[in-house]
């Protein structure tokens, strides 16, 4: 129908359809007005078996439902992909990793249902889908083990933003400085950490008031509830997410603490956690959005056959307000 009414053959049609530059403007403008006046919607099936593309991303995340779902980091991750295939014609699918059967994932991939795949917050032995060769893969932060390395990242400098917010609680004049770390199976936790201990060092001071969190609000109080038992003299804290320095700050109003005049807190992220602490959150601003729209754009050119990058790391900034 689109080709009788434009006035050329079906092959033409195909060709201006999946985006042929040997067609003449003027052809194209009289399909594309074809398929306008009669509302067509091309075929994905049919186009995906002669192209032998399916036009579709899979976003994977190796997290639990309940995690994906409260956690405003991947929230800003999915902005980020969606508002980049938008102005392409990819659409996304996203794969919240079954704990139950991990390799329910790697099967799905490998089925031919997506073109290629975006993975964020994954953990040590995640990079296990680094062995699927033969689909684009585009990672979100780098891998902990150099021998899994997909080649392509899209990453933010969390050591920098770390040692940005560790110097700042010195500049402030904070002296006895704790932290609470992210997990140690993930370059973010790690990163964060390392920033931490080389500007706390390269200033003289202790580096013994570490503790370990999950990324959550609990897992911060609990870590905080910790450190106070350890050493009441803590003046200046820095959270390795927004999530964990809201915990430690009810923590501390527990014992009594008072933020910032006791003890001046520095979270990580600049995420709604931050946005509606009180007082305000003193925090480093990662580019959540800006980094999954990278990842989705890496990916198209990867899949396009195009030269990309493999690895492009995105600044971090510290965000100054009431709590340090």
């Amino acid at each position: 129908m689109v080709a009788a009414k434009a006035g050329v053959s079906r092959a033409t049609v195909s060709r201006v359809v999946n985006g042929s530059p040997k067609v003449s403007p003027d052809v194209v403008a009289a399909v594309q007005q074809a398929i306008e006046a009669l509302n067509y919607v091309p075929n994905r099936a049919a186009r995906s078996l002669a192209s032998k593309r399916t036009q579709a991303i899979a976003l994977i995340v190796p997290e639990s439902a309940a995690r994906v779902f409260d956690d405003p980091f991947f929230a800003t991750i999915v902005q980020g992909v969606a508002l980049a295939l938008a102005e392409t014609e990819y659409t996304l699918t996203m794969v919240i990793e079954s704990e139950v059967d991990p390799d329910k994932t790697r099967r799905f991939l490998l089925g031919g249902n997506v073109d290629g795949a975006l993975i964020v917050s994954h953990h040590t032995g995640d990079h296990s889908f680094a062995q699927l060769r033969s689909l684009p893969l585009v990672f979100g932060g780098r891998p902990l083990d150099p021998d899994e390395a997909t080649g392509y990242t899209v990453d933010v400098d969390n050591e920098f933003g770390a040692s940005q917010a560790t110097r700042h609680l010195i500049e402030r004049g904070c002296r006895r400085i704790a932290t609470i770390a992210g997990p140690q199976d993930m370059p973010p936790g790690v990163d964060r950490l390392r920033g931490f201990t080389s500007v706390a060092v390269d200033a003289g001071l202790d580096v013994d008031l570490v503790e370990f969190g999950d990324f959550t609000p609990a897992g911060g109080a609990e870590a905080m509830r910790r450190l106070l038992e350890r050493d009441p003299s803590i003046d200046g804290l820095f959270a390795a997410n927004d999530q964990m320095a809201m915990g430690a700050i009810s923590a501390l109003a527990e014992a009594g603490r008072a933020v910032p005049d006791d003890v001046a807190v520095v979270g990580y992220d600049d995420d709604r956690y931050a946005a509606t602490a009180v007082p305000a959150l003193t925090t480093v601003r990662q580019p959540s959005t800006e980094m999954g729209a990278e990842m989705a754009r890496k990916l198209v050119r990867l899949i396009d056959g195009q030269d990309v990058e493999s690895s492009t790391i995105l600044p971090t900034e510290l965000v100054v307000r009431q709590s340090g």
